[in-house]
């Protein structure tokens, strides 16, 4: 009988980002970054297939470079980061092939919904201090609007002046933990 061990890896914070995208005046973009998370990942062994994501967000860590921008996220019309601290995930890790899908429950303002997001193992090896590390890069879309992000406010061409897709792009670095 062969036993699995499993094995526990942590993101490392300092070589991780956690970006979204939206659309502004229908126009162009503005990129947002949380600047504060936590997660791990158990997975069997060195294998990600199956594996157990935990991810958490401190919402309050939003940054779009614009702080008067940033306050009115954080305000109850959006993230209500006061009421709402953090934004949640727990997942698993599917591979097919050389690709996964990362699906799971998130969890925004209190509302809990299932996203599945694409997810690409972009290498593996040993840090500088001799641990093992692995990288991830996760890509996805969500509907703001789902998660009761509601507010709006129409342009005078009829657009909206904050888009409701929300494009989601994280690159994440794990740490095996000894």
């Amino acid at each position: 009988m062969v036993v699995i061990t499993k094995t526990k890896w942590t993101v490392d914070k300092i070589h991780s980002l956690v970006q979204f995208k939206v659309k502004h005046l229908s126009i162009s973009t503005v990129t947002g970054t949380f600047r504060l998370f936590q997660g791990e990942v158990l997975a069997q062994g060195d294998q990600f297939d199956k594996a157990n994501i935990q991810f958490r967000i401190d919402s309050n860590s939003i940054d779009t470079n614009h702080p008067e921008r940033d306050g009115h996220l954080k305000s109850p019309e959006f993230l209500n980061t006061e009421k709402f601290p953090t934004i949640n995930f727990d997942g698993i890790l599917h591979q097919s092939n050389e690709n996964y899908k990362l699906v799971g429950e998130l969890i925004i303002r209190g509302v809990s919904k299932t996203v599945t997001l694409d997810a690409e193992l972009t290498g593996m090896g040993k840090g500088r201090f001799g641990d093992t590390r692995a990288g991830f890069e996760v890509t996805g879309k969500i509907n703001r609007k789902d998660f009761g992000l509601t507010w709006s406010l129409l342009t005078e061409a009829g657009g909206l002046v904050v888009g409701e897709e929300v494009k989601l792009h994280f690159d994440i670095q794990l740490i095996k933990e000894a």
